[in-house]
């Protein structure tokens, strides 16, 4: 368990980063930080490792005052990662991951298993990645180089600073997805400082709203959005995601009309072309006779079986299950937990495609019930 007690940071010219801010991160939680630039955020997460110095009050880990520890072996033992990656360019993969338990002693044959190990978690083939350099991977690949690096000597606090806010939409939202898989696995603590609230809200266990240094809110996702505590967090999470009783609110209060179309016949290049320059991560495959709704291709998939594959055809997924435009939200939230990748395609009467509900879209929907739907982040 992490232990804020009444901490601040002052600067030597006086400025006050974080005033006398208090809190407690259980194991196994995953805390989201987030607040505007400037807010404290970065800062009260790197003071959990001693990256930046508390000036005053406590902060322990496990009961421990991390002042009375040992800076370098405090680090060891808590993963970190960064928006800048932080790769040595002129080590391989494997090298890379293993510093960490080389510096802890591990023997050869431990750290080798260890790293494979952790590249088969982060979809990272060890036969193909291990022996290549930083330079040679795509950013996402690298950034999940850096998620591996944090977990090599399996600590039990992992520290996450803006790891994906540098990635492409498609690329952030495969990470997002694939962390939340590898915390539901390991039950790390994780603090993770972001700026975007979308990311908070699909992350978090909780979220830390922060402002000029002081602590506003820290609550569930579900209380934020349902009792925001004052004005400030009312307008940083965006009046539009305040919670309504999903009962009552019909589903295209929860779908997103930006929904991009396609044939068959478009080629897996162009397809994953399409997608990169509109931002998506599913494309809507339509009949070419009356354009109604046949399946949609999943960018995870596409990119995964790119090299494979002649016609995008081969990957289309069928979906089970859609939704009509009479329904609710309370529907898609009872849908959501059996559907593929996250995305509920909304139908009308013609059975063309007018908007899709996904994870993010439902976000607005949370109540109090939520709880009570089993298995809806299973």
């Amino acid at each position: 368990m992490i232990k804020f007690e009444h901490v601040s940071k002052v600067y030597t010219d006086g400025f006050k980063a974080v005033d006398s801010v208090s809190f407690e991160v259980p194991e196994g939680e995953f805390l989201v930080l987030i607040g505007p630039s400037g807010s404290g955020k970065s800062t009260t997460m790197k003071m959990i490792n001693r990256m930046i110095p508390h000036t005053n009050g406590t902060i322990s880990i496990d009961g421990k005052d991390i002042t009375k520890l040992n800076p370098s072996e405090l680090r060891r033992n808590i993963g970190y990662v960064i928006q800048q990656i932080g790769l040595f360019p002129h080590y391989t993969i494997e090298k890379n991951i293993a510093i960490v338990p080389e510096l802890k002693g591990w023997d050869k044959e431990k750290i080798k298993d260890r790293v494979k190990e952790l590249l088969i978690m982060v979809d990272l083939d060890p036969e193909v990645y291990g022996s290549r350099y930083p330079k040679e991977l795509s950013g996402g690949q690298q950034q999940r180089v850096g998620v591996a690096r944090a977990l090599a000597s399996d600590p039990r606090v992992l520290l996450m600073d803006e790891p994906f806010g540098a990635l492409d939409p498609i690329t952030r939202d495969q990470l997002q997805d694939q962390l939340i898989t590898l915390q539901r696995k390991l039950k790390k603590t994780i603090v993770f400082v972001t700026h975007d609230m979308d990311e908070a809200l699909k992350l978090g266990d909780r979220i830390a709203i922060m402002k000029d240094g002081n602590l506003l809110q820290i609550d569930t996702p579900e209380k934020i959005l349902q009792e925001p505590a004052s004005n400030f967090v009312e307008e940083f999470i965006g009046k539009d995601r305040i919670i309504q009783n999903p009962e009552l609110m019909p589903v295209v209060s929860v779908m997103t009309t930006r929904v991009v179309t396609s044939l068959l016949n478009l080629s897996p290049e162009k397809a994953l072309l399409m997608m990169r320059q509109q931002k998506i991560t599913s494309l809507i495959i339509e009949n070419d006779l009356d354009d109604s709704f046949i399946g949609l291709i999943s960018a995870y998939e596409l990119i995964k079986k790119m090299n494979s594959i002649q016609s995008i055809e081969e990957i289309l997924i069928v979906p089970e299950h859609t939704l009509t435009i009479t329904a609710t939200a309370k529907d898609a939230i009872m849908m959501m937990p059996s559907v593929k990748y996250g995305v509920i395609p909304v139908l009308n009467e013609a059975k063309k495609v007018v908007g899709i509900v996904t994870r993010g879209t439902l976000l607005t929907a949370l109540s109090s019930q939520w709880t009570e739907l089993e298995g809806i982040n299973e």
